[in-house]
Parts: C-alpha cells; structure tokens; sequence
C-alpha cells in the first residue's frame, strides 16, 4: 500500500468517528494552547525586564570600579589605568570622571542651585557620545559646562512652597529667566576648621549647556569644572576631593589630594557584541567590574530556569490529553479488527499496518497543535489587552509601567510544543498501533478481538 492510500484509509477512517475524533482533537488543543500560554507568561516578563534593563543602561557601558593588587588588597583606579584601559581591543572610550566630594552651590543674583561636580576629560567624553546643546567645550580653568537640566533647576533663593512643578523642575516664574551661557556663576564650597564653617567662593564661566537626555526620566544637572579648579577647592578644604569634614576630624596636618584617582571611570566597547570580551579582558589584568552583560545573564539564565518550569507543567496538560488519544487509538483497532484481517489476509505487511495507526494517531496530535498554537496566539493577544485595564479597574489611578509585556510568544515555542505533542501523541498511539499487528486474521473476520 503506497503512502497516499495510507493517508486517504487514515482520513477516510476519521470520518466515520467524527465526534470521538473531534474532542480528542479538543482535549489535544486545549492541552498545546495551555503549555503555549504558560510559557509565554515567562518570554513576555523575561522581555520586559530585559527591554527595561536595555533603556536604562547604555548596552556598550562598562563600569570598572577599582584594581585587585596581588596582597589581596583593592586600588582606585588612577592616571596610570587608563593607558592600559585604552589599548583593549574593540574599546571606544575611556572616561573618567573626578568628584567634588562635597555639594557645590552655584549663584548668580538671587538664584542658586546645589547640585553634583566633576572633574573630566573632555575628549574622552567626547567619543564616549557626550555633546552640548548650546555653547562650546571649555577652554579656560574657570569655565564650566553644565548639564541640561541644570537652567531649570536654578531657582530663587527666596522661599516658596510650590517652587516644582510636577516634572521636579523648578517653576519658570522662580526659574533664572536668562541664557547661562557667557554668565558668571559664583562656586561656594565649605569646610569645617576649627569648629566654624568656612565659606570658600570661587567666579565661574558658563560656556556650555550639555544635550537633553534621550531618556525622559534621565534628569542632568551636573556642573564640569577644570581640574586646576578642584586643587584650588582642595588647598581650602585641605582634603581630598574637597571632602567636609566632621565636628570631631581633626584638620590634617598636609594637604592631600586626589593625586590622578578618579571615582567614575567607564569603559565604551564599539559595539555590544564587543563588551564580554572586553569585560573578559578586564578580568584577565585583575580589575573589578561590572556592566549590563553581567546582569543580563543572571536575569536570562533565571527565566530560562522559570520557562523550562512552565514548560514542564504545560507538557502535564498534553499528557493527559495523550491518555484520550490512546482511547481513541484503542477503539479504533478494535472497530476495525475487520479492515485488518482482511489487510493481512490479503498480505500487507505487519509494519504497514502499524503505520497507519502511528499516522492516525499522529494526525489527531498534530491538528490539535495546530489548533492549540492558532488558540493560543488569541489568548496571548487578550491577556496583553485586557490585564492592563483589569488591573487599573482594580487599584484604580495605579498604572503599569509602559511597554510591559505579560505574554509573549517567540516562534520557538510554538515548535517546541509541536515537538513535544507529536512525540506524546506517537508514543500514545504507538501500544494500539503494535496490537493491531497482532490481530488474529480469522478472530478477525469473525468480527471478534
């Protein structure tokens, strides 16, 4: 019997028991849509964590903390590390960045604004993306480049209750109403000597206004100064990085100073696909690291983990669909114990016997994957659309956080629950499959099993 007629005695066979064929078909479907949508609950989470993960990390970005010294003691990172840091293969970018150890408060007239300092290289940052909106890079020591965000946050010293406004920005009515760019900025830094504060004032020149944040919740208000600014701030203070000190530090007896350390220094790869093996470079010279590679392989390999799980309790689901689809196997080789004494008395094969049960069986499981992989794109679609607003009906004004994803479904899955239902279904068809290689031909004819 060719491999047409077996497909045509399958169907034909199917017909005649369209109902019990039918909800094994059901039960097959409802078994492949519920391991389908389960899984995809983990795919859609792990794509949404990962996708938050992307936009709040710059993906090429590799933090590099400090330098491990073979006594098992750790180094800040200083002038000597960047060289070596630079000549990596595949690295954009080194920057580095130097704190005032303290909050620098900026004036002009009646406005004033504390807010974070640096100390920079300006052509590292440069390559790394940095640009302005307005004005030019400095060129003096006491010229300054200052974040976007810091004009809106340069407020009136006087006080008033609704100074914000619902983005934190101080209001335009008590916002500096001028350009800053070209304006002179008074620096104050402060330090405790002697058990009184002392108040140091330093004239600075805004040249530049730094680019707005891609990120709408990135806010930028940090003030770079030259370095020759912060070893002036550093011989008031007599500490390094400007540092206060306590009402019980004794002042120090010499002056000390950064002396080349930085406290941010960030590698850029030219590409993400560049940054493990920086990263693996970085851990081979023994410096201490971090970027979102690290944190991205902790958070896939914990999904993974939770998806084989969900996997796993879906595949329960098409067992048990599998226990109806041997029912069905074994009462159609009973009913048609005549069809297959006379198949075997007019000589066909043993093993094409059995695969037309194997085919049977293994058309009812994949119909009903097909059917449950169709069902399951429906339910995944209505789980995205109507959560969300089941949720907001339920803790009322409370919102989610945008582009969050319950249920999502890769092509893999699908492919792999079709997998998994053709193996059941052929090992659930396989037992009836083998005894109606057994039939007795003239048991048979006699109608009997």
């Amino acid at each position: 019997m060719k491999l047409r007629d077996q497909f045509r005695f399958v169907r034909q066979n199917m017909k005649k028991n369209k109902t019990r064929v039918f909800m094994t078909i059901l039960a097959t479907a409802m078994g492949c849509a519920f391991l389908i949508v389960l899984a995809s609950v983990g795919f859609g989470l792990q794509k949404s964590v990962v996708k938050e993960m992307m936009e709040q990390r710059i993906v090429t970005q590799i933090d590099v903390h400090a330098k491990n010294l073979k006594d098992g003691n750790v180094r800040p990172i200083s002038d000597k590390d960047i060289p070596t840091l630079e000549k990596i293969k595949d690295v954009k970018a080194v920057t580095r960045r130097t704190m005032l150890q303290q909050e620098g408060i900026y004036s002009i007239g009646n406005y004033q604004e504390g807010t974070e300092t640096y100390v920079t290289n300006f052509p590292a940052e440069v390559k790394a993306g940095f640009e302005l909106s307005v004005g030019r890079l400095p060129k003096a020591d006491n010229e300054i480049v200052v974040g976007y965000d810091f004009p809106l946050n340069l407020g009136t010293k006087d006080e008033v209750e609704d100074l914000y406004d619902n983005k934190g920005h101080v209001k335009k009515k008590y916002r500096y109403p001028e350009t800053l760019v070209g304006k002179k900025l008074n620096l104050t830094v402060q330090q405790l000597k002697n058990g009184k504060q002392e108040k140091k004032k330093l004239q600075v020149t805004v040249v530049g206004i730094g680019k707005k944040p891609t990120k709408e919740w990135v806010e930028d208000k940090n003030v770079f100064i030259s370095d020759k600014m912060l070893k002036e701030i550093e011989r008031f203070t007599g500490t390094p990085g400007g540092a206060v000190l306590g009402p019980n530090d004794p002042l120090p007896e010499k002056l000390e100073t950064t002396n080349g350390r930085y406290d941010q220094v960030k590698i850029y790869a030219k590409n993400m696909e560049a940054v493990q093996g920086i990263v693996d470079k970085l851990k081979e010279k023994n410096y201490e690291t971090y970027s979102i590679v690290n944190e991205l392989k902790q958070v896939n390999m914990m999904f993974t983990i939770a998806k084989a799980g969900l996997i796993f309790i879906g595949t329960i689901a098409i067992l048990i669909a599998s226990i109806g689809i041997y029912n069905t196997m074994t009462m159609a080789v009973t009913e048609r114990a005549p069809d297959i004494g006379i198949m075997k008395a007019i000589g066909a094969n043993p093993k094409t016997i059995k695969r037309i049960f194997l085919l049977e069986s293994s058309y009812i499981g994949l119909i009903g994957a097909i059917i449950g992989t169709v069902v399951s794109y429906g339910i995944s679609y209505a789980v995205n659309f109507l959560i969300p607003l089941i949720i907001k009906q339920a803790f009322g004004k409370e919102e989610l956080p945008p582009g969050l994803t319950f249920s999502d479904i890769p092509p893999i899955l699908p492919i792999i629950c079709i997998v998994i239902c053709y193996v059941v279904t052929i090992l659930s068809g396989h037992r009836p499959a083998q005894r109606a290689t057994r039939v007795d031909v003239l048991k048979a004819m006699r109608r009997e099993v």
